[in-house]
């Protein structure tokens, strides 16, 4: 099962959001993800495997990592296989928009044939990442 873990408050939200993702381990999942704010920007870190992969991926970086606003998420794949790429959060383009899912969008297709129509670039194979090309500014799926 997919979990999904936020913080918005004034400490790191790095160590917190792992924590968080750690709890929700339990749950089963296939991959793991963090974003968050840094200098005005998204950052984020994912990958196929455990919590535990993602903070050694993390690294270094993870201790000197910090933000306040951020979010984590656990995945179990539904679209498209466990792999680093099709794990949450995804962007939009811009790298303006960062969304974390869980369940099934059913009309995924028909908007992302519409988003594409739009010049919008897919990365991944997930449902979730029509959610934030959708939701980024300038873009809608009217005729969807």
């Amino acid at each position: 099962m997919c979990g999904i873990v936020g913080y918005i408050g004034p400490r790191n939200c790095v160590p917190i959001i792992l924590e968080g993702l750690r709890r929700l381990e339990y749950r089963g999942y296939d991959s793991a993800g963090i974003a968050l704010v840094r200098d005005g920007a998204f950052f984020v870190q994912k990958n196929a495997g455990k919590v535990a992969d993602l903070a050694a991926r993390l690294g270094t970086a993870g201790e000197n990592l910090t933000g306040t606003p951020g979010m984590g998420h656990t995945r179990w794949a539904t679209h498209g296989e466990p792999s680093d790429v099709n794990a949450h959060p995804h962007l939009d383009e811009a790298r303006q928009v960062a969304v974390v899912h869980n369940g099934i969008i059913e009309n995924h297709a028909s908007l992302k044939t519409v988003l594409v129509r739009q010049g919008c670039r897919f990365e991944s194979a997930t449902d979730t990442e029509v959610l934030a090309h959708l939701t980024a500014p300038g873009k809608s799926a009217k005729s969807a």
